[in-house]
């Protein structure tokens, strides 16, 4: 006789790690779950709630500097190391994880290499003045400098574009392009050879330095104080500009901008994008620092602090986790890239519950009051109300294009679209 019998392994409902927790089997027929859907907004709602309660940004200043600070730079052979100059031509190297100085210099006006310290091994309390190892003299002032990616070649920019080599001390080549003085370059992390800078005669010069003459100029109405390339898309970079908005151009096409991210009220001074390429983070003279994506419209973070004076300089750390900025207050200022995120270690569970909050806040993000939280924004009353003035400013010139556009033969002024309407011209 045959009898027939259930036979089960305790590794089947046993979690895994753990001989005390016993897994959950669900049937997910949605015939039995009748309120999947109410469940689930309900806890995008909450977990939308939560975020805003968890939201502490900020995370520590770095004090040392006695004058504003002007600009910043970054290793990315040092994940934890970052440079700042300020105003009054102190120079410090910071180790971000002590929020410590471990060395300092003073600028002179010369153009100066240093050797990167070792570090890692020394105490925080440990500074010690940097020494350079190579001094460049030349016979125009110097406006910016930027290093090219894993090459041995440097760029200057002033009253002309100056490429100088590690070994010489000379420029090996030298462009210009108008009489006007270029104030910022960046080169192409993707493309070695590639750079581009920006001009106090609104301009936006492209170069190869694989020719012998600059590539591509755009001339915008108003002046751009910096830009930065994608560096997951080589062919993109990102213009601040002194009317308040950030320009995405594709290099190939430079008659229209691919987007322009809105939303500071006054001059954007800094832009820095992620080593992801999915965001960038801008730092204003409004006196705020925000994060956007690299193709979103509208900021998705505001940093603000009582005491933050005007944002000169803005920098992501090489891993993406830290947003630095650099304001006229003397002070560093280091904040989380994720403002509601856990710092330290998590266990697995916990990382796959916030990947489903996360996706779960996705899917629900278009409906009104999951939207309403996720875009709420704390903002000071000066910043609150002069946006408010700019919306009605922006509302006032399109009616009045509008009635313009209607009162006037028929096309007689064609409709040109905002992404055009900031260039003047392009020229190659």
């Amino acid at each position: 006789m045959k009898v027939k019998v259930i036979s089960r392994s305790t590794d089947e409902f046993t979690r895994e790690r753990s001989q005390d927790l016993q897994k959950v089997f669900r049937n997910y027929d949605p015939n039995l779950r009748t309120q999947e859907k109410a469940v689930e907004y309900t806890r995008a709602l909450n977990a939308a709630k939560l975020e805003k309660i968890f939201a502490r940004p900020f995370v520590g200043a770095l004090e040392g500097h006695i004058d504003a600070v002007s600009c910043m730079a970054k290793n990315p052979n040092h994940l934890k190391g970052i440079f700042s100059g300020s105003m009054d031509g102190d120079v410090r190297l910071w180790d971000l994880a002590n929020r410590k100085t471990v060395c300092q210099s003073l600028w002179v006006p010369s153009l100066r290499l240093w050797n990167v310290p070792d570090y890692r091994n020394k105490s925080p309390n440990d500074s010690a003045a940097m020494v350079p190892a190579a001094v460049y003299v030349w016979k125009h002032a110097f406006w910016g400098v930027d290093h090219q990616w894993g090459g041995n070649l440097f760029a200057t920019v002033g009253a002309q574009v100056d490429i100088w080599d590690h070994e010489r001390s000379e420029p090996v080549n030298t462009y210009k392009w108008g009489n006007d003085t270029v104030i910022s370059v960046r080169f192409n992390p993707g493309e070695p050879d590639m750079l581009a800078t920006s001009s106090s005669d609104r301009s936006i010069i492209l170069y190869d330095l694989r020719m012998s003459s600059p590539a591509r100029k755009l001339i915008m109405k108003t002046r751009c104080n910096s830009l930065s390339w994608n560096p997951m898309e080589p062919m993109n970079f990102t213009a601040a500009n002194e009317d308040t908005n950030c320009y995405s151009y594709d290099a190939r096409k430079l008659d229209e901008a691919k987007c322009v991210h809105g939303d500071h009220v006054s001059a954007v001074m800094d832009i820095d994008y992620s080593p992801t390429g999915r965001e960038f983070v801008t730092g204003s003279y409004d006196r705020t620092v925000r994060i956007f994506n690299y193709n979103g419209d509208h900021s998705k973070e505001i940093y603000h602090t009582k005491r933050m004076q005007r944002v000169f300089c803005v920098k992501y750390s090489c891993d993406g986790t830290y947003v630095i900025s650099g304001s006229d207050d003397t002070n560093l200022r280091l904040w989380k890239a994720k403002a509601s995120e856990q710092l330290g270690v998590l266990l697995p569970r916990e990382r796959r519950k916030q990947e489903y909050l996360d996706a779960v806040k996705d899917r629900y993000k278009h409906l009104p009051e999951v939207k309403r939280i996720v875009r709420h924004r704390h903002l000071p009353k000066p910043i609150y109300k002069a946006a408010a003035l700019r919306r009605t400013m922006i509302e006032a010139e399109r009616r009045k294009d509008q009635r313009r556009r209607a009162h006037s033969a028929p096309g007689s002024m064609p409709l040109v679209p905002f992404r055009k309407r900031r260039i003047i011209r392009e020229e190659e």
